[in-house]
């Protein structure tokens, strides 16, 4: 898919709840994620959509990462915006990044292979001792929704993502099957203190997560 239509995309898709996924991307590192990344580390958010997560998280230096041009236009002035491929070799040095993050993006990717190519970067470029956190929609949970959006093409579980990681020189060290909602993109947007209390209460997320959590680091290099 070219930028231009990626562009048309993300309007349809996310414009009329941008405001809103904000501030529950705010919640999220509130609650959950901003414990995994430190404030003095380097980050890079692949697949950064409309940056709702490089825009609101703490860190020394960020970039994002996306094939569609416009994503520019939505980052903070701190984020450098990397336009591209992801599954090409990106600009950056080995052992430059302390995180790589992705949220509801490698399913996108056009194949598997795309997707092996991607985490060869990652590897390539995380320090020793960085990590690798990925959320997406748990096929084994969504079933035939998954195939509800065009652009869905690796189905993936917690464990079949966790077997690629570990075949591509990463180590699981968290894995949660059950994490987020399925989508914020449909809608359904419920208040932002019951949002804050799902957050903080995993055993809500066994009733509603259809995303998984996988937190991995590259075995030592």
């Amino acid at each position: 898919m070219d930028s231009s239509s990626l562009s048309d995309q993300y309007q349809r898709r996310f414009q009329a709840s941008a405001d809103y996924r904000d501030q529950v991307w705010k919640k999220i590192l509130e609650a959950q994620l901003q414990s995994l990344v430190g404030e003095d580390q380097i980050v890079l958010d692949l697949g950064c959509g409309w940056g709702e997560f490089s825009r609101n998280v703490a860190a020394k230096q960020k970039f994002a990462m996306d094939l569609n041009a416009d994503a520019a236009s939505h980052l903070d002035a701190a984020t450098e915006f990397l336009h591209q491929d992801c599954s090409q070799a990106w600009p950056l040095a080995e052992n430059s990044l302390d995180v790589v993050f992705s949220s509801n993006f490698i399913e996108h990717l056009p194949d598997k292979e795309a997707l092996e190519r991607t985490l060869e970067q990652a590897l390539r470029c995380l320090k020793p001792g960085g990590r690798i956190i990925l959320l997406g929609p748990n096929i084994r949970y969504v079933a035939g929704a998954y195939w509800d959006y065009w652009d869905h093409h690796i189905p993936l579980t917690d464990k079949s993502l966790a077997e690629l990681l570990s075949l591509k020189g990463f180590e699981v060290c968290h894995s949660v099957d059950r994490f987020l909602p399925y989508s914020m993109s449909e809608g359904r947007n419920p208040p932002l203190f019951l949002v804050a209390l799902y957050l903080r209460l995993p055993m809500a997320w066994k009733l509603f997560g259809k995303q998984f959590l996988v937190v991995a680091r590259p075995l030592a290099k």
